[in-house]
């Protein structure tokens, strides 16, 4: 596991998009930053183990297995998985969803449709959401002691969704050429 400690004597360790990290160490901190995706945070209060998962779209047709790890089933299966591995028990984990903004106006709500599975998910499995930070159109920094079933979430940036830019092909007189390279 790559980790950071920090100053303050905490390992962080950042999750990144379709990873899923598990810990029962008090000092770790997991974390990582979302945008239309969706991070769950599962924490077991008895066996003091928790998880962060960070999937990128809700469902989707696989054709490839190794890209299946974007989904957010396989996402939460495999949090679960992990913490069962861990020593968890599934009837005591309560779960915190996380992200979902609206990055770019003009394209589908992927966030919304990320949000919606956790939601649906969490009721179908009998998993206790117990806390929410997601919608919007800001980013945001996620931070879970998963251990102690500890989180914190940052907007890192709020407003209106930037338009779509339309950029026009250049006109072939605006390529340069300069040796073996095109520059555009």
């Amino acid at each position: 596991m790559n980790s950071i400690t920090l100053r303050d004597g905490f390992r962080r360790l950042t999750v990144a998009q379709g990873e899923t990290k598990v810990s029962d160490r008090e000092d770790v901190v997991l974390t990582t930053v979302l945008g239309s995706c969706v991070a769950a945070c599962f924490y077991d209060p008895v066996a003091k183990v928790g998880g962060l998962n960070h999937y990128l779209l809700a469902e989707g047709n696989v054709s490839d297995p190794a890209s299946m790890q974007r989904y957010g089933v396989y996402a939460m299966e495999v949090l679960i998985n992990a913490m069962l591995s861990m020593g968890a028990v599934r009837s005591r984990m309560k779960a915190r969803i996380f992200g979902g903004a609206t990055m770019r106006s003009g394209f589908r709500d992927i966030g919304g449709d990320n949000i919606a599975f956790a939601r649906r998910f969490l009721r179908d499995e009998k998993i206790p959401l117990v806390g929410e930070d997601v919608g919007g159109n800001g980013a945001r920094r996620v931070e879970f002691r998963a251990a102690l079933g500890l989180a914190r979430c940052r907007v890192v940036t709020e407003g209106a969704p930037p338009p779509l830019l339309r950029v026009a092909p250049a006109p072939v007189s605006a390529i340069a050429h300069v040796g073996d390279v095109e520059f555009f």
